[in-house]
């Protein structure tokens, strides 16, 4: 009997702990159905998130390729758990998640920017770099009131600068380096409040607006653009935040403007592989805080002042291929400095590597007065000086 009723005392126990593990497993079951439920009703309350799925899904119709399916999750209403999509409390109301960053950068995707990108009004980190996006922003872009970054840079889209950016009023860094954008700068790009502009490798023309109003830029690249003219003296506008200047290739002519010695806080000056004429201004010897100067590869002649060479910064001076003819002071001899220098192929008679006789004969033969030609011409023309002949 002893026997009996233990055994029928341990089956009890048991189905009670059977009865009582499912009841666990229910209620687990129901409470993340719950959990699940809740999320998903957030999201439909959610109006923000509802704007910034229908831009998704519109944006997604439009991605022709994704090598590394990237994009491939993008299903369903928690667009906060797209991948490169990332979501952050409001601005306004912190209780609500809305789409605050995109960033997709080396993912190699084509395709382009749908209207319905302007619904992602919570937008302030847009980051696209090196994809293959085609065609021209959206108007519907300066929805993007928020929008503090943005970064395009690396990829195939075209038109006429994109003068949508220029209405977005939170805007600090504009990467649009390495696309088909074309025809002139708008001036209006120099009176934003950005920290940086990246307009490099482009397409784009005419000349540096003559009207630069005071941007606050700490970098402005206008690099490898067949922009013509000549640097405005209103380049100084610039001189309380300008670190950087980046002028390569850009087929400028005309003098360098002594008011380039106004950005005292600068720091690299890089003009190479351009038709500037005449002296280097004098005012760079102002620049205390300049490291790298590059002027290789234009027309610049008379004397590399001594004032240049010996500030106190400097790490890099490449003066090579033009047509100097003497080197003040302790810029015969920099390399004592330990200053990177290169003054190959000019016309200095105790150096080697040096340009010939005759071309530096003809260089020399109409001298430019930079006095007398200034950047008043919008084409930047120079004209023969009526100076007499000098020679190296």
């Amino acid at each position: 009997m002893a026997s009996s009723s233990s055994s029928s005392s341990s089956s009890s126990i048991t189905n009670t702990a059977l009865v009582l593990l499912l009841l666990h497993c229910m209620f687990c079951s129901f409470y993340t159905l719950l959990a699940k439920s809740k999320h998903h009703s957030s999201q439909h309350e959610n109006p923000r998130l509802q704007q910034a799925y229908t831009a998704l899904q519109a944006w997604k119709v439009v991605i022709y390729s994704d090598p590394s399916n990237l994009t491939s999750n993008w299903v369903g209403p928690s667009v906060c758990d797209y991948k490169g999509i990332y979501c952050a409390p409001s601005i306004d109301d912190p209780h609500i998640q809305v789409v605050a960053g995109i960033d997709l950068n080396h993912a190699d995707i084509a395709g382009f920017i749908p209207d319905e990108f302007g619904l992602l009004s919570d937008l302030a980190l847009l980051h696209l770099n090196s994809n293959r996006f085609c065609g021209i922003l959206p108007a519907t872009f300066a929805n993007l009131t928020l929008l503090f970054e943005l970064d395009l840079s690396n990829n195939r889209f075209v038109g006429r600068f994109p003068s949508v950016v220029l209405s977005l009023p939170s805007l600090k860094f504009l990467d649009l380096r390495y696309n088909e954008f074309e025809g002139p700068l708008p001036p209006e790009l120099f009176a934003k409040d950005l920290d940086a502009i990246f307009v490099n490798n482009n397409r784009l023309t005419s000349v540096i607006p003559a009207n630069i109003s005071g941007s606050t830029a700490s970098v402005v690249v206008f690099a490898n653009n067949n922009l013509g003219g000549c640097l405005p003296p209103s380049i100084s506008k610039l001189a309380n935040s300008l670190e950087e200047l980046l002028l390569i290739n850009t087929n400028l002519s005309g003098c360098l403007p002594p008011e380039v010695g106004f950005l005292y806080k600068l720091k690299v000056l890089d003009a190479s592989n351009n038709k500037l004429v005449g002296s280097i201004p004098y005012s760079i010897a102002g620049l205390f805080q300049l490291e790298q100067l590059n002027v290789a590869h234009n027309m610049l002649t008379g004397t590399v002042p001594a004032g240049i060479c010996e500030l106190p910064n400097l790490a890099n001076f490449t003066l090579s291929y033009n047509f100097f003819c003497e080197e003040e002071g302790i810029c015969s001899n920099l390399t004592s400095r330990s200053i990177a220098f290169d003054d190959r192929q000019n016309c200095l008679p105790e150096k080697r590597f040096q340009r010939s006789k005759k071309e530096c004969d003809a260089a020399y033969e109409h001298p430019v007065d930079c006095f007398e030609f200034h950047c008043g011409d919008p084409a930047g023309a120079i004209s023969p000086s009526p100076s007499p002949s000098t020679h190296p």
